[in-house]
């Protein structure tokens, strides 16, 4: 059994659905929940489900606690849903290739600092693009650069919303983000 560590900084809704999902799995268990905002939300969704929760800020991300920490839980696999930050070195060589993370576009579209949530839709909406999705990459130290490990995507109608277009993507993430977490388990 592998254990998964959750980083956030907001509502947690992809995180909820993570720890659902891993709830009775024998190949996975989500041992922590960590958010960089003593007011996020994911913070509470981790109660519902009783995982340990962890708040941290950008000095003891930089400094390399975190990592500690995820290392004292034997975490094995760092999954980044709807985190903000950029991921410092410390954490990217103290788990290779084990850091997964959702964008709410396909990639290489939209990606990049500053590029995350409904601005990432009001763009998607602005460009006329057709379609859209999701895109599931491992973390390097460039935001949105690593390597794919899963795209899926869902069209636009020309009516559609930048709301209506978060809507699309969140089903995507909520039914393929589980799924690929566990296959690289």
């Amino acid at each position: 059994m592998k254990n998964i560590a959750i980083l956030a900084s907001g509502s947690g809704t992809n995180a909820e659905e993570i720890m659902k999902y891993f709830q009775n799995s024998s190949k996975g268990k989500v041992v922590l929940v960590a958010s960089n905002l003593k007011e996020a939300f994911v913070l509470e969704r981790a109660k519902k489900f009783q995982v340990p929760s962890y708040n941290f800020n950008k000095a003891s991300l930089q400094s390399g606690e975190l990592a500690q920490k995820l290392k004292d839980y034997k975490v094995d696999v760092v999954v980044l849903a709807g985190f903000l930050l950029k991921i410092p070195d410390n954490l990217i060589l103290a788990f290779p290739k084990s850091i997964v993370n959702i964008h709410p576009a396909l990639l290489p579209k939209y990606g990049g600092k500053g590029m995350y949530g409904a601005k990432v839709h009001e763009a998607v909406k602005e460009s006329g693009d057709k379609e859209t999705g999701i895109t599931i990459h491992l973390v390097n130290e460039n935001y949105d650069e690593g390597k794919i490990i899963f795209q899926a995507a869902v069209s636009i109608s020309p009516g559609d919303s930048p709301e209506t277009i978060s809507q699309k993507v969140h089903r995507l993430e909520y039914k393929y983000f589980p799924n690929v977490i566990e296959s690289l388990l």
